[in-house]
């Protein structure tokens, strides 16, 4: 398969790590990857907050960033975030539309269909579960609203954590909960906020898991946040991460990448 990338906002600034592994991991199971080095956001924090006349030209950049996936050059796009996938797929058709721009309303449904969250992409269209991967650590997993609610992931990336050799994988309590970031909702009710994530680590602690994983950096930066705060020594890791590496050739972040909740 040729697939393109979408690093998303806080990949490509923050957190390379995610989108770095998801490339490692697609090439090492023989798929071809691409950058469109034109993209940028996807929109959704405008459209969360009510800016949709803003967020057309922002969708409008997206469609033609990776047009080549419409016109069958490329097969499929891929993120390692439910939460921009859960936008692409369900607020840029609906913004373009309200703005009357039918045609770009048309392309970005066209464009949301070939979109895919990683494990989705890996479980559903490439039919893996074992992709070969070893983490021998004991490790715990927040999904995470968008990807569970949004995009609707289902429990492809608990198959493929449980598929990797070594791991000790731990059930979350109330994993289905909101970790309470939100984006925008943690900046405007941050007393609630802070509330839900203290729930979260508890939760978390429980495990006794020396890895916290999800499939969102940006939830794990609010998780991972409040982890460190209080010290537990608990990493936060992309699913990414964890999927990328192999007992041959354990997967390292590059030295220039950020450590969340180290």
């Amino acid at each position: 398969m040729k697939i393109a990338l979408f690093a998303t906002c806080i990949g490509d600034v923050m957190f390379p790590q995610a989108p770095q592994a998801t490339v490692h991991l697609l090439e090492r199971l023989g798929c071809e990857v691409v950058f469109p080095e034109s993209q940028a956001c996807c929109g959704q924090m405008h459209v969360n907050t009510g800016y949709y006349p803003e967020a057309v030209p922002i969708i409008r950049n997206h469609v033609e960033a990776f047009r080549p996936v419409l016109d069958g050059e490329w097969d499929a796009i891929v993120a390692p975030s439910g939460s921009c996938v859960g936008s692409l797929r369900h607020q840029a058709e609906m913004v373009a539309e309200d703005q009357g721009d039918m045609r770009l309303a048309r392309e970005a449904a066209a464009l949301a269909k070939r979109t895919f969250d990683l494990p989705e992409l890996l479980v559903n269209e490439m039919g893996v579960t074992d992709v070969g991967a070893y983490f021998p650590h004991r490790v715990t997993y927040h999904t995470t609203c968008h990807s569970l609610r949004v995009a609707r992931v289902g429990d492809s990336p608990l198959r493929l954590l449980q598929a990797v050799d070594g791991i000790d994988y731990v059930p979350l309590p109330d994993a289905d909960v909101c970790c309470g970031f939100g984006g925008t909702f943690s900046l405007k009710n941050p007393e609630t906020s802070a509330s839900m994530l203290s729930d979260k680590m508890k939760n978390i602690l429980s495990t006794d898991a020396e890895v916290l994983v999800a499939g969102d950096y940006s939830c794990m930066m609010s998780i991972a946040g409040g982890l460190q705060r209080i010290r537990s020594g608990i990493r936060a890791m992309h699913l990414a991460e964890v999927l990328a590496g192999t007992k041959d050739q354990p997967w390292n972040a590059p030295a220039t990448t950020t450590k969340v909740g180290i």
